[in-house]
């Protein structure tokens, strides 16, 4: 893949990803009936704003370019927690997991650093 056709593919993915983490923030400030159903799980209103606020925030930092690579881990690590928390409560975990793998897909497509870090045989250098 050249430069040109990863950077487009690198900001579509982490577009999509920005999408799901900022909606999923503010559905946690507006969810209605659900809302309170997921804040008995959590441990209340104001712990289901504060997540909210971090998925927000998480989000801004992947966008804002000198932040990217702190707000990808702190996105995955999040979306990690989320999977957690449903195993614990039984609940299914899917789309967690969907979400998960779609942050790691972006990250190293956008970042091909990563992929020099954490694969340092010569099949994954680009």
């Amino acid at each position: 893949m050249n430069s040109k056709t990863r950077k487009i593919a690198g900001y579509i993915l982490s577009g999509l990803v920005t999408f799901i983490f900022v909606d999923t923030g503010i559905l946690k400030f507006t969810g209605g009936e659900q809302n309170a159903q997921t804040a008995e799980l959590v441990g209340g209103i104001s712990t289901l704003y504060l997540l909210g606020g971090l998925q927000i925030f998480f989000a801004l930092l992947f966008w804002i370019p000198r932040t990217a690579v702190v707000g990808f881990l702190l996105m995955a690590c999040y979306m990690a927690g989320a999977m957690a928390t449903h195993l614990v409560i039984k609940e299914s975990f899917a789309l967690q997991t969907g979400i998960e793998a779609l942050i790691w897909v972006a990250g190293f497509v956008r970042f091909p650093e990563l992929t020099q870090r954490l694969c340092p045989c010569n099949n994954c250098k680009q």
